[in-house]
């Protein structure tokens, strides 16, 4: 399957990479990397808002500032590659229109969930990132490593494993991030992911984790992200993120959910849930709800309005405990 991905690469003129939607450091740095890699007949797709405000804390990567946005893409790709993308609801708009109707699609990601959506589905379920599947793609393609593909791939396997600290980091992951630290300044990358928050986004940050709700003997703990609040503080989408880690980690809490409510284009409201645990698997509470991750990080949308969907949510989370 590597060299068909290759040589799908290779013979094709006109390329899209896509990010998922409220783009990650895995998601943005593997699209980055790929592009590296392909170069010019390669767009980058990211998958956000028309005010085109990617999350500043990934600005560093390669090709950020020159990729393209929903509202300005073309319909004449011969190949669009999805990183990190889930499921095809993952793929929104235009780019799920153009997706569907593009004759060579292929999917590389990590999450065990993904029951496969393109011609060809190059998922490794359970593996720390989707930056260490593609390094080792690139790997076993003998496709030599630049110091762009490494900043890329850095990126995403470091944010993705939460600093190295999540189970499904391997010493394989280590062995990876030794090979890319030998191209890049890792200290500087997780500098620029982790050290210099904008002073909103602190403060955003503090008002969630104050004011976090707890039940079930303080195993379940939840905080919620209103519109108003949002408003309150302008909190960009990335803003929330860490905010779900930070309420796993109080002793004693065996399950951790974050809620934002979004209205959609149409006007109707839903609500996105971050989720975390410990010890269950995440994946039996977001499926619940028609979604997907990870065993110990996992996440879904809820079409209601956010206290229907916290109902919703404690229901399922009690009955997991």
């Amino acid at each position: 399957m590597e060299r068909e991905i290759l040589n799908l690469i290779n013979d094709s003129s006109n390329i899209l990479i896509i990010t998922h939607i409220n783009p990650d450091g895995d998601t943005l740095g593997s699209a980055c990397a790929l592009k590296a890699y392909i170069g010019d007949k390669a767009d980058l797709l990211i998958q956000i808002k028309d005010n085109f405000e990617f999350p500043n804390t990934y600005s560093f990567l390669p090709y950020l500032n020159k990729s393209k946005n929903l509202s300005d893409l073309n319909d004449n790709y011969d190949l669009i590659i999805a990183l990190d993308i889930a499921s095809i609801d993952r793929i929104v708009g235009t780019a799920r229109e153009i997706f569907e109707k593009t004759p060579n699609t292929i999917v590389i990601d990590h999450h065990k969930t993904n029951q496969g959506f393109a011609k060809i589905n190059y998922i490794k379920g359970g593996i720390s990132s989707t930056g260490e599947v593609l390094y080792d793609l690139f790997d076993k393609l003998n496709i030599e490593i630049t110091k762009e593909m490494a900043t890329g791939l850095y990126c995403a396997i470091l944010t993705d494993t939460g600093c190295f600290k999540y189970e499904s980091t391997t010493s394989h992951t280590f062995e990876i991030a030794s090979r890319l630290s030998k191209l890049v300044e890792t200290y500087k990358i997780a500098d620029l992911c982790y050290t210099n928050k904008p002073k909103n986004l602190v403060l955003f940050q503090n008002y969630l984790v104050t004011n976090a709700k707890f039940a079930n003997d303080d195993k379940i703990a939840y905080t919620l992200i209103t519109k108003e609040i949002i408003d309150k503080y302008s909190a960009k989408d990335e803003y929330s993120e860490g905010i779900c880690e930070t309420l796993r980690s109080i002793m004693g809490v065996e399950i951790a959910f974050v809620l934002k409510e979004k209205t959609l284009d149409d006007n109707s409201t839903v609500t996105k849930v971050s989720i975390r645990t410990k010890e269950i698997d995440a994946t039996k509470l977001s499926q619940k709800f028609n979604g997907g991750g990870h065993k110990r990080a996992a996440g879904c949308t809820i079409k209601s309005k956010i206290n229907a969907a916290l109902d919703s949510l404690l229901k399922e989370a009690r009955a997991l405990l």
